[in-house]
This record gives structure tokens, sequence and C-alpha cells, in this order.
């Protein structure tokens, strides 16, 4: 069937409409005929559905698909996605979030789209506020939001982005009896007092005992117990440190300190307890409760803050999500935002 390129669309005859659109839901019925986005046209092509005509000449594969490439920004990474789609038996529609995908056994008039599948080169990095922007697009009319990630082989890892509801068990308010002073050393805290730093560590599970009777913080720990009224924070010349002026010391030592501590108050008032993922390489790593020390449950999520201008480089991020599955653990990225903390969960999922 012949068809032609209509500045950025393609114009097929007015019999395609039956063919290509109410048995295949392709394009867009028009008055004059079907038309198709470049990626439907060169798909159809590719099946050898249609013969498409640019400038009076007919347009083999490659010339249309080098055509195409020139009219339609990242047109060979979006025809990748959408030709396997296509071909896993999915009824996709290209639209303004790349893609809409109907679920299986679905289909334009029977059903809504259940995706929106935006596509993404590994090479390009991606700027979170894109992402956000996204999601919130998907969000607004109940899609769920996937990310497919060309690689340079052009195999194609899909993700699925999301917000978690992250509720923990942990009470408050935090041992209103305790009032205990600590010591600022190098790069930590340690309560000295042997009663507090059991009650703590037993029924909080802050910090790590130093020995059995005094118990070392982190400084994001230390600084959300002086915030909470249970510490009472000295320097090693025993002066005494308001929240500012440790938060100060404390991002000497660590550039990311506030950024962090921001997320580890928002996850402890939120009921849940942040321990360091330093060994999976992350900030956190998060149990919605913990009953004992002695009873350590298996953690569900590792978090890591990034701030609101972070640009993902999607190998990392790639490393980060594969090691969260390899440790039966969801990847949770924390952003500070003017409103409080967002967070976005980002797993692989299988088409």
């Amino acid at each position: 069937m012949r068809a032609e390129i209509v500045k950025d669309r393609v114009l097929v005859e007015k019999k395609a409409i039956n063919e290509f659109y109410n048995n295949g839901y392709y394009g867009r019925p028009k008055p004059n005929g079907l038309e198709l986005t470049l990626i439907e046209a060169v798909y159809l092509a590719y099946r050898e559905k249609i013969e498409v005509e640019h400038e009076g000449k007919v347009l083999d594969f490659a010339g249309l698909f080098k055509a195409a490439s020139i009219l339609h920004p990242s047109f060979e990474l979006k025809y990748i996605v959408y030709k396997d789609l296509r071909e896993r038996g999915f009824y996709v529609q290209p639209g303004v979030t790349d893609f809409r995908v109907y679920p299986r056994g679905s289909h334009p008039g029977k059903g809504a789209a259940k995706q929106f599948v935006y596509v993404r080169s590994e090479r390009a990095p991606m700027p979170l506020r894109d992402l956000l922007r996204s999601l919130a697009a998907a969000e607004n009319v109940r899609k769920q939001m996937i990310l497919a990630i060309v690689d340079e082989e052009s195999d194609i890892t899909f993700y699925d982005v999301k917000r978690p509801r992250l509720k923990g068990e942990m009470k408050e308010p935090l041992y209103p009896d305790i009032n205990v002073d600590a010591t600022f050393l190098e790069d930590r805290v340690v309560v000295w007092d042997e009663d507090a730093s059991n009650t703590l560590f037993e029924n909080g599970f802050y910090g790590k005992p130093l020995d059995s009777q005094r118990l070392q913080l982190s400084l994001v720990e230390s600084r959300y117990l002086l915030e909470k009224g249970v510490l009472n924070i000295n320097n090693r010349q025993n002066e005494s440190l308001e929240v500012d002026a440790f938060s100060k010391m404390a991002s000497e030592i660590e550039p990311e300190f506030n950024m962090k501590s921001s997320v580890y108050t928002d996850l402890r008032d939120k009921g849940v307890v942040p321990k360091t993922g330093f060994k999976f390489g992350s900030h956190f790593r998060v149990y919605s409760q913990v009953e004992s020390p002695t009873k350590i449950p298996h953690s569900e999520y590792l978090i890591h803050s990034i701030p609101l201008d972070h640009e993902f480089a999607l190998p990392v991020m790639s490393r980060a999500i594969r090691l969260a599955n390899s440790v039966r653990k969801r990847m949770i990225y924390a952003i500070p935002t003017d409103d409080g903390i967002d967070y976005i969960d980002i797993g692989r999922v299988k088409m």
C-alpha cells in the first residue's frame, strides 16, 4: 500500500484505516486517509505492508529509516523499543510520553492504556527533574511509568518508576526520660552513660556499642537525637554544641551531611529505622521495624539521597538497582525539596 511522508508524519490512503487501524490500531484516522507516525510507518514498511514515497521517490527500508532519523529526534532508540513491544504482543501508541502501552488482551477502544513508556539511551545523562516530571504526568492519569533504557548493543532494560509508601512501626515519641551527655570525637559521637546507651541501642536500634557500657553514634543519628532533646553533645573541650554548630562541624567532615540528615530525620519520623548502607553503596538500608538488635529482620530498601539538580548516569543507576535486587531490596532515591522529602522507587520489570 502506498504512503507519503508529509512533514513529520506518513499519510496512507483511506483503505489503510480498515487494514491497519481497525485491525492493528496503527495511526489515527483522518478524512483523507490514515496518519502514521514515522515509527509506525517504518515498522509497517519493515513488515512490507506499505511503501513510502518522499519527494516523488519510493524509499527502500534503509532510505526511509534514514529519513525518519533526520526528522525525529532519537528515532533509532524509540523504534527499537516500539518494535520490541509490538513483537511482544502489546498494542502501542506513540504519544507525548513516547509510548502508551495497553495490557495484553486490551486495545484502544476496549480499555485504557496501562503504562507510559519513556525511552532513554544508556549514554545520555538523565536529569532528575525530567524523571520527576514524567512520573507526575503518569501519576496524574493513573498510569505506570516505565523507563526503557537502550544500551549500545540495542538491548533494552525496562524499569518501573513509582513513589513508595514508607511507613514503619517504631514508636514515637523518643525516650522522654533520657537526656544524656555525649561527646563529639573526630567523626562520630559517643554516649558514655551505660543505661542510656543500652536503652538507645536496644529499644531504638541507634548506633553500635563501643563496649558493654558505651554507645557510638553516627553523625546523622547524633543530630537527630540532639534535635529531639535526647542528647546533649559536647566537643572534646567539653563545650556544648547546639544543632547548628554540630551540623556545621559534621558538614566539614561529610559534605553530604545536611542532605543525608534531612532524609534520616524524615525516615525516622515515618517510623522506619535507617542504618548505614555503605556496604551496598548507598546512604541507608532501611527496616520497617526492629524489635531487638538480636532479632534484626531483613531490610526492605536501600535509600540514596540525591539533590534536585541531580543527573543520573544510567550505567551507575543500573549497577545500583542490580545490586539492590541481588540482595532482595528495592532501590529508592530520596530527594529533599522545599515541601519535604520526595522518594522514587526504581526497579527492573519484565514486560
